[in-house]
């Protein structure tokens, strides 16, 4: 694994904006990043591939364990939807995507940070975007990159003819991933309808969600936080219609950072995971997070017992794990973190995001790859 510096198009702003691509610089500082890029050997990205493939396979073997063994009150979830998530997994609820993020150098073994299993982004960037660059910058390589071939195959899955794709207002980042996911369920025959989550309403007559014209919503793809649904006043009506959405309730599961406990917790020692526990433990190097944390926010990173760096945010009420602080991974003083899709249960390829910060934020660069 290399990271290697080359000057950018001369065009790049028009060409991934042609793409989609409109949030590509940010105060002035671009957040599509071709300066430099990541080079892998084959033998590397295999070694990816299998290891997000085996982190899959043992995130459903300790969701399996959590609902067997009743493990809400270690998860802080809500009976309500504690009884939801039972159902989801129990009918099998179809999933689209996911996105595990790695630390990695190229050597020993790839490091499960987290995993990103509700409302993943960097999705247009890590398929068709440095797609686009591999192959006006070196044709004849490779990417470890079938995100969108995958999309296209996973959509037929559901037998709903058409759905309906829902995103926060006035978040350009959210309504640009899901206009390429309804851009790839458009081309894989079906149609589409899109709202603003603030827009769903409820129709009591018909006994369902409804969009703005009251059509109801049989199947709906939400770029929302289960875990802010289940707070919003019309959670009453989503028990007896998790079934009516993608990414289906029992992801919650994973998309709770408690989850890295449970992991550890049944395959304590595994070469893909990090030490993570409810308490320090005596750990002194160790990253605090918030159970529902996003974008980087609210972290905490100690070593030898000292705080090194933090970031603010509003989940610091939350409770906290503690996994282990993984060795520095620097290269030029940019610590890259690679983020390894999974659609339809498949491992699918990576999106490098990094900062000279520690920690990743939203605002950390997108940095293409090839081997």
């Amino acid at each position: 694994m290399q990271r290697i510096t080359e000057s950018p198009r001369p065009d790049w702003q028009a060409q991934v904006e042609a793409l989609g691509l409109t949030f590509h610089t940010a105060d002035d500082h671009p957040y599509w990043d071709e300066s430099a890029h990541y080079r892998f050997s084959s033998r590397e990205i295999d070694q990816l591939e299998q290891a997000t493939a085996e982190l899959q396979r043992i995130s459903i073997a300790a969701a399996e364990r959590a609902i067997r063994d009743n493990w809400r009150d270690r998860l802080a979830i809500s009976p309500q939807a504690w009884q939801e998530i039972i159902h989801s997994w129990d009918r099998d609820d179809l999933s689209l995507y996911g996105r595990f993020d790695l630390m990695w150098d190229g050597s020993g073994q790839p490091k499960m940070l987290e995993y990103n299993a509700d409302t993943p982004t960097s999705l247009l960037e890590a398929s068709v975007v440095q797609w686009q660059w591999l192959q006006q910058t070196r044709p004849h390589a490779d990417q470890f990159n079938s995100i969108h071939e995958k999309l296209l195959t996973a959509w037929p899955s559901w037998p709903q003819q058409q759905i309906h794709f829902c995103a926060q207002r006035g978040s350009e980042e959210d309504w640009r991933t899901l206009l390429y996911l309804i851009d790839t369920c458009r081309q894989s025959g079906k149609t589409t309808l899109d709202l603003a989550v603030e827009d769903i309403g409820w129709n009591a007559g018909m006994q369902s969600f409804v969009d703005q014209q009251d059509h109801p919503m049989d199947l709906l793809f939400k770029l929302y936080p289960w875990e802010w649904m289940w707070l919003e006043d019309f959670s009453c009506h989503l028990p007896g219609r998790c079934q009516r959405f993608i990414e289906p309730v029992w992801k919650m599961l994973w998309s709770n950072k408690a989850f890295l406990v449970l992991l550890w917790e049944m395959f304590e020692g595994h070469p893909n995971l990090l030490r993570t526990s409810f308490k320090p433990d005596g750990m002194r190097d160790h990253v605090e997070k918030p159970y529902f944390s996003r974008e980087g926010t609210n972290v905490r990173i100690v070593q030898n017992g000292s705080l090194l760096e933090t970031t603010d945010g509003p989940w610091h009420a939350q409770p906290k794990v503690y996994q282990e602080l993984h060795s520095d991974v620097s290269f030029s003083g940019n610590h890259p973190v690679i983020g390894s899709w999974i659609i339809g249960g498949e491992p699918a390829g990576i999106g490098i995001r990094e900062d000279t910060s520690l920690i990743t934020s939203n605002t950390s660069r997108f940095i293409p790859h090839w081997f």
